[in-house]
Protein backbone atom coordinates (compact mmCIF):
# COMPACT_ATOMS: atom_id res chain seq x y z
CA UNK A 1 0.00 0.00 0.00
CA UNK A 2 2.86 2.36 0.84
CA UNK A 3 4.42 1.75 -2.58
CA UNK A 4 1.17 2.79 -4.29
CA UNK A 5 1.09 5.94 -2.17
CA UNK A 6 4.64 6.75 -3.24
CA UNK A 7 3.66 6.14 -6.88
CA UNK A 8 0.59 8.35 -6.49
CA UNK A 9 2.70 11.13 -4.97
CA UNK A 10 5.25 10.77 -7.77
CA UNK A 11 2.51 10.97 -10.40
CA UNK A 12 0.99 14.01 -8.67
CA UNK A 13 4.38 15.69 -8.50
CA UNK A 14 4.95 14.99 -12.18
CA UNK A 15 1.59 16.54 -13.01
CA UNK A 16 2.61 19.63 -11.03
CA UNK A 17 5.78 19.84 -13.10
CA UNK A 18 3.70 19.50 -16.26
CA UNK A 19 1.31 22.24 -15.18
CA UNK A 20 4.11 24.62 -14.20
CA UNK A 21 6.57 23.84 -16.98
CA UNK A 22 7.01 26.10 -19.97
CA UNK A 23 9.28 23.90 -22.06
CA UNK A 24 7.45 20.93 -23.58
CA UNK A 25 10.61 18.85 -24.11
CA UNK A 26 11.66 19.30 -20.48
CA UNK A 27 8.15 18.49 -19.28
CA UNK A 28 7.98 15.24 -21.21
CA UNK A 29 11.44 14.29 -19.96
CA UNK A 30 10.48 15.04 -16.36
CA UNK A 31 7.26 13.03 -16.56
CA UNK A 32 9.01 10.19 -18.35
CA UNK A 33 11.75 10.15 -15.71
CA UNK A 34 9.16 9.88 -12.95
CA UNK A 35 7.33 7.14 -14.87
CA UNK A 36 10.57 5.24 -15.47
CA UNK A 37 11.41 5.31 -11.76
CA UNK A 38 8.46 3.02 -10.95
CA UNK A 39 9.46 -0.61 -11.29
CA UNK A 40 6.83 -2.76 -13.04
CA UNK A 41 6.47 -4.95 -9.92
CA UNK A 42 5.44 -1.85 -7.94
CA UNK A 43 2.91 -0.62 -10.50
CA UNK A 44 -0.66 -1.80 -10.67
CA UNK A 45 -2.29 -3.09 -13.82
CA UNK A 46 -3.00 -0.77 -16.73
CA UNK A 47 -6.43 0.24 -15.40
CA UNK A 48 -5.05 0.98 -11.92
CA UNK A 49 -2.16 3.05 -13.27
CA UNK A 50 -4.45 5.02 -15.61
CA UNK A 51 -6.99 5.51 -12.80
CA UNK A 52 -4.28 7.02 -10.59
CA UNK A 53 -3.59 9.72 -13.18
CA UNK A 54 -6.26 12.46 -13.42
CA UNK A 55 -5.23 13.19 -17.04
CA UNK A 56 -6.69 9.81 -18.03
CA UNK A 57 -10.11 10.13 -16.30
CA UNK A 58 -12.02 10.25 -19.61
CA UNK A 59 -10.13 7.20 -20.87
CA UNK A 60 -10.87 5.30 -17.65
CA UNK A 61 -14.59 6.17 -17.93
CA UNK A 62 -14.58 5.03 -21.57
CA UNK A 63 -12.83 1.75 -20.72
CA UNK A 64 -15.52 1.07 -18.10
CA UNK A 65 -18.38 2.02 -20.48
CA UNK A 66 -16.94 -0.27 -23.17
CA UNK A 67 -16.68 -3.21 -20.76
CA UNK A 68 -12.91 -3.47 -21.17
CA UNK A 69 -11.81 -3.12 -17.53
CA UNK A 70 -11.33 -6.85 -16.94
CA UNK A 71 -9.50 -7.25 -20.24
CA UNK A 72 -7.01 -4.48 -19.42
CA UNK A 73 -6.56 -5.90 -15.93
CA UNK A 74 -5.69 -9.28 -17.48
CA UNK A 75 -2.21 -10.73 -17.80
CA UNK A 76 -1.37 -9.06 -21.12
CA UNK A 77 1.14 -7.81 -21.74
CA UNK A 78 -0.39 -4.81 -23.47
CA UNK A 79 0.91 -1.57 -24.89
CA UNK A 80 -1.73 1.14 -24.56
CA UNK A 81 -1.56 4.40 -26.49
CA UNK A 82 -3.63 6.36 -24.00
CA UNK A 83 -5.37 9.55 -25.14
CA UNK A 84 -5.33 12.26 -22.49
CA UNK A 85 -8.45 14.13 -21.40
CA UNK A 86 -7.38 16.96 -23.74
CA UNK A 87 -7.27 14.48 -26.63
CA UNK A 88 -10.85 13.41 -25.94
CA UNK A 89 -11.92 17.05 -25.51
CA UNK A 90 -10.60 17.81 -29.03
CA UNK A 91 -13.16 15.43 -30.57
CA UNK A 92 -16.29 17.01 -32.07
CA UNK A 93 -18.62 18.50 -29.44
CA UNK A 94 -20.86 15.90 -27.81
CA UNK A 95 -19.09 12.90 -29.36
CA UNK A 96 -17.59 11.58 -26.12
CA UNK A 97 -21.01 11.72 -24.43
CA UNK A 98 -22.53 9.81 -27.36
CA UNK A 99 -19.77 7.19 -27.27
CA UNK A 100 -20.38 6.59 -23.57
CA UNK A 101 -24.04 5.67 -24.18
CA UNK A 102 -24.84 1.95 -23.83
CA UNK A 103 -26.09 1.73 -27.41
CA UNK A 104 -22.63 2.76 -28.67
CA UNK A 105 -20.67 0.28 -26.54
CA UNK A 106 -19.45 -1.73 -29.56
CA UNK A 107 -18.18 1.38 -31.38
CA UNK A 108 -16.46 2.62 -28.23
CA UNK A 109 -14.82 -0.78 -27.70
CA UNK A 110 -13.65 -0.72 -31.34
CA UNK A 111 -12.06 2.72 -30.86
CA UNK A 112 -10.41 1.81 -27.57
CA UNK A 113 -9.02 -1.54 -28.72
CA UNK A 114 -7.53 0.30 -31.70
CA UNK A 115 -5.33 2.08 -29.12
CA UNK A 116 -3.96 -1.24 -27.79
CA UNK A 117 -1.14 -3.40 -29.15
CA UNK A 118 -0.37 -6.91 -27.94
CA UNK A 119 2.94 -7.17 -26.12
CA UNK A 120 4.98 -4.69 -24.12
CA UNK A 121 6.63 -2.18 -26.46
CA UNK A 122 8.89 0.29 -24.68
CA UNK A 123 9.78 3.62 -26.31
CA UNK A 124 13.33 2.47 -27.06
CA UNK A 125 11.90 -0.44 -29.10
CA UNK A 126 9.54 1.58 -31.32
CA UNK A 127 10.29 1.54 -35.04
CA UNK A 128 8.46 3.00 -38.01
CA UNK A 129 5.92 0.86 -39.81
CA UNK A 130 2.45 -0.60 -39.54
CA UNK A 131 1.60 -2.19 -36.20
CA UNK A 132 -1.44 -4.43 -35.73
CA UNK A 133 -3.82 -3.23 -33.02
CA UNK A 134 -5.92 -5.49 -30.83
CA UNK A 135 -8.93 -4.14 -32.77
CA UNK A 136 -7.47 -5.76 -35.91
CA UNK A 137 -6.52 -2.75 -38.02
CA UNK A 138 -2.98 -1.46 -38.38
CA UNK A 139 -1.66 1.70 -36.75
CA UNK A 140 0.84 3.61 -38.91
CA UNK A 141 3.83 4.54 -36.73
CA UNK A 142 6.40 7.14 -37.76
CA UNK A 143 9.46 8.13 -35.75
CA UNK A 144 10.82 11.20 -37.54
CA UNK A 145 10.79 14.11 -35.08
CA UNK A 146 9.11 12.00 -32.38
CA UNK A 147 6.75 9.06 -32.41
CA UNK A 148 3.48 9.76 -34.23
CA UNK A 149 0.48 7.48 -34.82
CA UNK A 150 -1.49 7.67 -38.07
CA UNK A 151 0.12 11.03 -38.80
CA UNK A 152 -2.05 12.80 -36.22
CA UNK A 153 -1.36 11.63 -32.66
CA UNK A 154 1.93 12.46 -30.98
CA UNK A 155 3.29 10.28 -28.21
CA UNK A 156 3.83 12.84 -25.44
CA UNK A 157 4.71 10.64 -22.45
CA UNK A 158 6.43 7.27 -22.73
CA UNK A 159 7.03 4.14 -20.72
CA UNK A 160 4.51 4.48 -17.89
CA UNK A 161 4.99 1.08 -16.30
CA UNK A 162 2.13 -1.24 -15.40
CA UNK A 163 2.30 -4.78 -14.06
CA UNK A 164 0.74 -6.10 -17.28
CA UNK A 165 2.29 -3.78 -19.85
CA UNK A 166 3.08 -0.17 -20.58
CA UNK A 167 1.20 3.06 -21.27
CA UNK A 168 2.28 5.77 -23.70
CA UNK A 169 0.18 8.96 -23.52
CA UNK A 170 -0.94 10.48 -26.82
CA UNK A 171 -2.38 13.89 -27.65
CA UNK A 172 -5.16 12.77 -30.02
CA UNK A 173 -7.72 9.99 -30.30
CA UNK A 174 -7.03 7.75 -33.28
CA UNK A 175 -9.87 6.06 -35.15
CA UNK A 176 -9.81 2.71 -36.92
CA UNK A 177 -9.94 2.94 -40.72
CA UNK A 178 -13.48 2.91 -42.07
CA UNK A 179 -15.17 3.88 -38.80
CA UNK A 180 -17.80 6.54 -39.44
CA UNK A 181 -18.38 8.42 -36.19
CA UNK A 182 -20.69 10.91 -37.87
CA UNK A 183 -23.39 8.21 -37.85
CA UNK A 184 -23.63 8.33 -34.05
Amino acid sequence: MKKRSVLAVAMAASMLFVACGDDEDTTVSTVAAVADSAAPAEAGDIVAVASANPDFSTLVAAVAAAGLVETLQGPGPFTVFAPTNEAFAALPAGLVDKLLLPENKAVLAQILTYHVVSGKVMAADVTAGDVPSVEGSNIAVTVDGGVKLNGSANVIITDVAASNGVIHAIDAVILPPGLDISAL
